[in-house]
Order: C-alpha cells, then sequence, then structure tokens
C-alpha cells in the first residue's frame, strides 16, 4: 500500500480533505499531518514538519497545500533531499516527476478546483521518473545542497 502525507493551512484543509478521500479511495495509506479547519494558522508550521521527514527519509512523498501554494512550495525546498513542485495544471504534475523526480506535490488550494486537483495528484503518482539526462540535473543540485552550511 502506498504511503502519501498530506498537511496544509487554513487555505488548504477543504481541498486537503478532498484529496484524502480520493487518495484512500485508490489505495493509499494517508497520513494527514494537519491543518483542519478554517481558523488561520501560519503554513511553515505544517510544511516544515512534513519537509523535514521527507528531507530525512522518513517520508517517501508528500502534497503540501496552501492558498497559493507558493508558501508551501518556499518552506519545503529550503531543506535538503526535498525537491517539491508547484503544480497548476496535469502537464507540470506529471513532468514535476517525470523530470524532477519531485518527491513533494504542492497545490494551490485557492487555485486549483477539486477535480484538477484530483487529476494532478493522480497524473504526478501514476508518472515514473525518466532518470537520463534528468538525474544528471538532479545531481547538479545535490551538489548545491553539499556545500550549503546547515
Amino acid at each position: 500500500m502506498e504511503k502519501i502525507t498530506i498537511a496544509s493551512d487554513h487555505a488548504g484543509a477543504e481541498l486537503k480533505e478532498d484529496i484524502k478521500i480520493f487518495l484512500k479511495k485508490r489505495g493509499c495509506d494517508v497520513l494527514d499531518m494537519g491543518s483542519s479547519g478554517n481558523e488561520s494558522v501560519d503554513y511553515p508550521d505544517y510544511g516544515i514538519p512534513v519537509a523535514e521527514k521527507v528531507s530525512n527519509g522518513e517520508l517517501k512523498k508528500a502534497i503540501l497545500i496552501c492558498g497559493t501554494g507558493i508558501g508551501m512550495s518556499i518552506v519545503a525546498n529550503k531543506f535538503p533531499n526535498v525537491r517539491a513542485a508547484l503544480v497548476n495544471d496535469v502537464y507540470a504534475a506529471r513532468m514535476a516527476k517525470e523530470h524532477n523526480d519531485a518527491n513533494i506535490l504542492v497545490i494551490g488550494g485557492r487555485i486549483a478546483g477539486k477535480g484538477l486537483a484530483q487529476e494532478m495528484v493522480k497524473t504526478w503518482l501514476d508518472a515514473k521518473f525518466e532518470g537520463g539526462r534528468h538525474q544528471r540535473r538532479l545531481d547538479k543540485i545535490k551538489e548545491i545542497e553539499k556545500g550549503m552550511k546547515r
């Protein structure tokens, strides 16, 4: 059973609940790391724990949602080994996996409707990393991460 972790701020909470149902129907084991409801929260409080777990290898893939997806994307990409891709269409979701081997999919809860979000998630989960020249490019990013002070 594929394990998917998902988290959101208040602006993504409604879409997160819909995506959880979609993932469970696909047979995924879903770990919800918050938030819930419409009460205002700070997206880093939910993005950081998820990105940390992906960074250290505890999680293989995750989905983050905030209002536009921009904040969660910025937060997640601060962590080594994280390749968080903010996507707004199905093509970008496919390329995020095939070319960038994205391990976190980021969606804007105020940007994407439920149907589009589900199709982007499905496409990302079904796509396979192509390797080859794309791996060479990811290796160059890994070298940047090695040189950064933590």
